[in-house]
């Protein structure tokens, strides 16, 4: 298929781009940041402009797209409490335009959506299912819950063909090395592994939630596994809709960091300190829609991540 990938220098978009290649699609990508150096020649075409400009827009209509999976957009539920017209824009704003592009210019074309588990909010009970009730606690959240509705909106009033995946929390990096996060990410894992390469202390963000240790309890799924998720996706058997990513099981902050000593080899000293604004107690996912519809099954485990992440850090 010809599929066009927003976002595709970013974490997710890139290791999208990669098993999209790997099935033997063809794939045109589009991201306002440069393509990275261990990602040049993946795509078979890259654009190094904003996705809803015209120029964008006249590339993507000349590709005949099968599919556009849209990962591009800012992603931080931190920064969207202080900047959160920036989340609105990016976000919401940029996305009408494009699906508005889609519905006039290239009817038939399946839109795959990078939502969030953030639409969640603090869940009443945990793990989710797509049917539960959706109360985001950030901008960032109520930006993607914004999306799925003004996507639900178009299918009904345009027939666009539409799925939106509620990730969970991505992590880890390609098994063979081949992408991974930049440095000075957010995520824990990343955060923890750098810590260790540098040799610092790691500091933990609140050992007061109301979880089994304190620390927060989150799902977490191989960026690898996700990707996967994205070429399933491209068939069409896979109904329009809203899907969750996860795998079913939470691990503690303490755990991760526990894992991460287990594979690192290091002591990696922690340091407690105050929560982040927006951060729930716990958030896992129930996945068991996608699977069911898709066969989609995660291969990947909390070592299997961890051990990843630290080769690609290590390359």
């Amino acid at each position: 298929m010809n599929v066009v990938v927003t976002g595709a220098a970013g974490y997710i978009g890139g290791e999208i781009c990669l098993k999209l290649k790997d099935a033997g699609h063809r794939v045109l990508g589009i991201d306002f940041s440069p393509l990275p150096d261990h990602l040049q020649g993946v795509p078979d075409h890259f654009l190094f402009r904003d996705f809803s400009d015209s120029d964008s827009t006249a590339e993507m209509h000349g590709w005949q797209p099968d599919a556009i999976i849209h990962c591009a957009g800012t992603s931080l539920v931190g920064p969207s409490m202080t900047t959160p017209g920036i989340y609105y824009n990016n976000n919401v704003v940029k996305t009408i335009k494009l699906l508005g592009d889609v519905c006039g210019l290239m009817p038939g074309c399946r839109v795959i959506f990078s939502s969030s588990a953030a639409t969640y909010g603090t869940p009443i009970i945990t793990p989710c299912q797509e049917v539960d009730p959706t109360e985001p606690i950030s901008p960032y959240g109520e930006s993607k819950l914004m999306v799925e509705w003004i996507m639900r909106a178009y299918h009904r009033a345009n027939n666009l063909d539409y799925v939106a995946f509620r990730y969970f929390n991505a992590c880890g990096a390609d098994s063979q090395t081949r992408h991974g996060q930049a440095p000075h990410a957010t995520h824990i894992i990343a955060r923890v592994l750098e810590s260790v390469k540098e040799g610092t202390q790691f500091v933990c963000n609140g050992n007061d939630f109301e979880t089994e240790d304190g620390t927060c309890v989150r799902d977490y799924v191989h960026v690898e596994d996700i990707a996967q998720a994205h070429v399933l996706a491209l068939d069409r058997s896979v109904l329009p809709g809203v899907y969750n990513l996860g795998s079913n099981q939470g691990h503690s902050n303490l755990q991760v960091i526990q894992q991460a000593r287990a594979v690192t080899g290091h002591a990696i000293p922690v340091m407690f300190g105050p929560r982040r604004e927006g951060d729930p107690a716990q958030l896992t996912a129930d996945s068991s829609k996608f699977r069911e519809i898709s066969g989609w099954q995660p291969q990947f485990d909390l070592e299997h991540i961890v051990r990843h992440a630290w080769a690609w850090y290590n390359r």
